[in-house]
């Protein structure tokens, strides 16, 4: 980097800032406190915290007025953290705090923080002769300036549907959409697009920062310069946390331990969700009806396409006296004769879920004046020149009053969980009106945490009122949403262009620490051609959650509406989604425990692998399936990428080594599917629904190559009880590295969950047929066709072995 591109980069950093009086940390003047955890350093302009979470996470805290904000709740749940064995040591010119596997190194003038692995190999510096690194204020801006190394690359940072590789780029991250009208050019700019933004990154270099403050911020990732890259918040403290790897999931595994890991939904909520504006949408509310929602739900089961969930979306109630479409009345129309009925109806035909749409404004309807008592009792957050409208969901007994006069009314006729949209009309426009909610400083941090509160608030009434485990779909988030399942994409039209950003939407949320994700399959608004219809529809079956939605009246997204080649594969891939529920729930416990999502970017598990970086169009579900959409109109073939290894087509069988490019035919009803070799895929027969009969049997799909494991769990799928310990692992283990023979190992199952009497058909897939199979060192026949329910036959590249039991541990040795 040259002087004059140095100037110009501290120049251009200014001018982002606003700077009118720039105040950085100035030299080091002595250590003020060494206690716990934490190690406070006075400089000329401020006071330094460096406080240790655990021997990888230490978080960094800047105060220009000698004051610190105390610990919030909303973003962070874990402040009280374990003892850390670090050591300290003081030298003329720097301090030297280490860890187990940190070295961090702060220089005395001017103050300046570097930080290296254990090895010596630095991963974030603010050292630099060449330009001023570090820490600064300006007027109410706080901004951090880091190195930027030659190589290094960034991801994260939300839901965002433009980029995936972050680096030589700049973003802006504050909870919205796009303004202006037409839509094309404000709400469906994808560039703008930011219905859940999280303030965290991961590097290449092996480490993540997570910058705890809810103020909108700004972050250029090395676009003003080659050199540096910069985070600054419009308010607050400097706040942030540095997460070290090295490999991006036990990055994941950080941030998750400081916000909060995700819950395990319940076991249906992997099946299908579906939505409805009850017959009729904006415009066409006259027509909506309980016989349409309960005929809807019939036409799924007599035509044996799996259900489970399904939400009635604006349409149900009446548009109250002052916020219109935008506030919630609580009120069913008229043409709803029969809530209580028709919710009975629903769940006679075995649908497990069922919940409502609201915004977070009170209404007056024509019986209930919900916004004049809260207004009274001051249960609404207050606005300039207003008594306020939106539920106060920061304050308990808003809450409380909101659920006992409100929601509890439509719990009590058979609504089990809340979508809860428009969250960020909190302190910005919102999109059904003019409305621009609270304003004011305070709310400028407010803005960001509310879509939080307003998840949470349902997800843990609904929790107790249900007795069983908690289930929301919101649209907007931000750090810590993941607490509160699930996140949807927002409203997208079913037009080929914003087919792939929604799927870089779920790649960049995934890598943003939240694994419960969805869209609209098929697109929200619009009428999608029949072939996006069905391309978006086999994506979106594949996704981590599985629903469908869209607004266009009369036809909607019911696949029915799109001929009978869409209604025929629909149901294939909706059917597959039911077979791969053992595979998906225990991916789904997986993102519970290590805050791994379902659906993962590819540069997730090959960080150093440069080719991955601006993948966007094809991912990994879980640890075993790589799933590539086809977002091409017409396309015929489409090229996928196969990082380092062996991977198998899942649907002819054939093997590919990876670390290249290959070609492959995508007719219409073919999404390419990989199993990555080694890896192993429990699955189970079709239902219409989670529940409709025991599963006694899985079938352990394996594909042999290397060492490789495979946890299935197991418990309720309903209850509470799976937080306190009652589930149970059955490990899966396959020794495939000796040329002559593959070693699978079923365990029995450990845990105090009682998983009951099953039975495992192991299918293994082979070049060819096997000369002996041995289980627990008993021989088997090897027929090429299924005679027997004891022996095995090899059929097509695939051995199956039926009916193992679980009472004790299956050891199948296989010589080739």
């Amino acid at each position: 980097m040259n002087k004059i591109t140095s100037i110009l980069f501290v120049i251009t950093l200014f001018i982002s800032l606003g700077i009118h009086a720039q105040t950085g940390l100035g030299d080091f003047k002595n250590l003020i406190e060494e206690k716990d955890n934490t190690v406070t350093f006075k400089t000329e302009n401020a006071l330094v915290k460096v406080e240790f979470c655990s021997s990888s996470i230490v978080r960094f805290r800047t105060s220009w007025n000698g004051d610190f904000a105390p610990n919030e709740h909303w973003m962070v749940t874990q402040y009280n953290w374990p003892k850390v064995n670090y050591t300290n040591s003081e030298s003329d010119k720097a301090f030297s705090l280490k860890t187990e596997n940190l070295i961090i190194t702060i220089s005395k003038s001017p103050f300046a923080i570097t930080i290296a692995d254990n090895e010596g190999k630095v991963l974030m510096t603010e050292q630099n002769s060449q330009q001023k690194l570090g820490a600064l204020k300006a007027d109410a801006t706080v901004s951090s300036t880091k190195k930027l190394f030659p190589e290094e690359h960034f991801f994260g940072f939300g839901e965002r549907m433009d980029y995936l590789d972050r680096r030589g780029k700049k973003l802006r991250l504050n909870v919205g959409r796009g303004q202006g009208r037409p839509h094309i050019v404000g709400a469906y700019d994808v560039l703008q697009a930011n219905y859940s933004p999280v303030p965290f990154f991961m590097s290449t270099r092996g480490y993540g920062v997570f910058l705890h403050n809810a103020n909108p911020t700004d972050w250029d990732m090395g676009h003003s310069s080659d050199a540096a890259y910069n985070f600054s918040a419009e308010g607050g403290e400097l706040d942030y946390y540095f997460i070290y790897g090295p490999d991006f999931p036990a990055i994941l595994d950080g941030y998750t331990d400081i916000t909060g890991k995700a819950p395990m939904l319940p076991k249906f909520a992997m099946g299908l969700h579906v939505g409805t504006y009850s017959g009729g949408t904006w415009g066409h509310e006259a027509e909506t009806s309980t016989d349409y929602v309960v005929g809807l739900a019939k036409k799924f089961r007599e035509l044996n396409i799996p259900l489970d969930v399904l939400h009635l979306d604006s349409t149900w109630r009446i548009f109250g006296e002052n916020g219109g479409t935008g506030a919630t009345s609580f009120e069913w129309r008229d043409t709803f004769k029969d809530p209580e009925a028709m919710f009975k109806d629903l769940y006679a035909l075995n649908l497990n879920m069922v919940g409502l749409h609201l915004r977070p404004r009170f209404d007056n309807g024509k019986e209930l004046r919900l916004l004049d008592e809260a207004r009274k009792k001051g249960y609404v957050y207050p606005e300039e020149n207003n008594q306020g409208e939106f539920v106060n969901f920061f304050d308990e007994k808003s809450v409380d009053w909101w659920w006992n006069n409100g929601v509890k009314r439509v719990a009590d006729q058979g609504a089990m969980f809340l979508k809860t949209d428009e969250g960020s009309a909190f302190g910005h426009k919102a999109n059904e009106s003019e409305k621009t909610g609270p304003q004011g400083k305070e709310v400028k941090a407010l803005h960001n945490l509310f879509p939080i509160a307003y998840a949470k608030a349902p997800y843990e009434k609904f929790a107790e009122y249900n007795n069983m485990r908690g289930m929301n779909q919101t649209r907007e988030g931000y750090a810590g949403i993941q607490r509160y399942p699930y996140i949807f994409a927002g409203d997208w039209p079913s037009e080929w262009q914003y087919f792939e950003p929604v799927i870089k939407a779920g790649l960049n949320i995934g890598l943003s620490g939240v694994g419960n994700w969805a869209h609209c399959m098929g697109g929200f608004e619009h009428v999608a051609d029949p072939e996006l219809y069905i391309r978006w529809t086999q994506f979106g079956l594949m996704s981590p959650i599985a629903h469908l939605f869209g607004m266009e009246h009369p036809n909607y997204k019911e696949p029915w509406n799109y001929g009978e080649e869409a209604q025929r594969i629909f149901k294939q891939y909706d059917e597959f989604r039911y077979r791969l529920i053992p595979y998906l729930y225990s991916t789904s416990y997986q993102n519970h425990k290590t805050g791994k999502p379902i659906m993962r970017a590819l540069v997730l598990d090959y960080q150093n692998d440069i080719n991955v970086y601006e993948i966007t169009d094809q991912y990994m579900l879980g640890d075993n399936l790589m799933v590539c959409p086809v977002v091409t109109k017409g396309a015929k073939t489409r090229v996928v990428y196969l990082p380092k290894g062996k991977w198998v087509d899942y649907w002819s069988g054939e093997q590919y080594q990876g670390g290249k490019h290959i070609s492959v035919l995508c007719p219409l009803d073919k999404m390419p599917i990989f199993v990555k070799a080694g890896g192993v895929l429990p699955m189970q027969e079709v239902v219409n629904y989670v529940g409709e009969k025991n599963i006694s049997s899985y079938d352990l799909e394996v594909y042999p190559d290397g060492n490789s494991t495979f946890e299935l769990y197991h418990d309720d799928g309903r209850s509470l009880k799976y937080s306190e310990g009652d589930f149970a692992i059955t490990k899966i283990e396959v020794d495939g590295k000796n040329a002559g023979k593959t070693l699978i190992t079923v365990n029995s199952s450990t845990g105090p969950y009682n998983v009951g009497e099953l039975a495992y058909n192991i299918g293994v897939h082979l070049d060819k047929k096997p000369t002996a199979v041995k289980v627990n060192g008993n021989s088997l026949s090897i027929s090429t066709v299924d005679l027997t329910s004891t022996g095995a036959f090899y059929t097509k590249g695939r051995l199956n072995i039926p009916n193992l039991k679980n009472q004790e541990a299956q050891r199948i040795e296989i010589i080739k």
